[in-house]
């Protein structure tokens, strides 16, 4: 059973930088693709970035574009998400989603609609 445990979460200055791991765990295989989302309080979860496992293409919502950075590094089997110049409005739970399974899939955006596992998230709280 594939595991998720994201970490880097906390409170900070608007301004400020943040770097969010997701550890995985349980899998002899690699991920197909890795995404973060976000959930404020009264709204709707946001995909914020993604990466593609098979070439490392990437995708970012407009919302963070040019503020954070999705990578991954195989050989500790994490994803991570820097933050940079981080809004009130990047306040939120962050969670991390996985695709594992035999399954191919020939590009991100075919990915990304297929998440099966979900971590328990991580608070990141900005204040201005």
């Amino acid at each position: 059973q594939v595991q998720l445990v994201e970490s880097g979460g906390a409170s900070v200055q608007a301004g400020g930088s943040l770097r969010l791991s997701c550890a995985a765990s349980g899998s002899p295989f690699r991920s197909k693709c890795m995404g973060w989302f976000r959930q404020a309080p009264g709204k709707v979860r946001e995909e914020v970035a993604a990466i593609y496992s098979g070439g490392g293409s990437t995708f970012y919502a407009d919302s963070v574009k040019d503020r954070f950075t999705i990578s991954q590094d195989n050989a500790k089997n994490t994803v991570y998400l820097q933050m940079n110049s981080l809004k009130p409005e990047d306040t939120a739970m962050y969670y991390c989603a996985a695709r594992y399974g035999p399954t191919w899939f020939s590009a991100l955006d075919t990915c990304r609609p297929r998440y099966n596992y979900w971590g328990q998230g991580t608070q990141v709280t900005v204040s201005s």
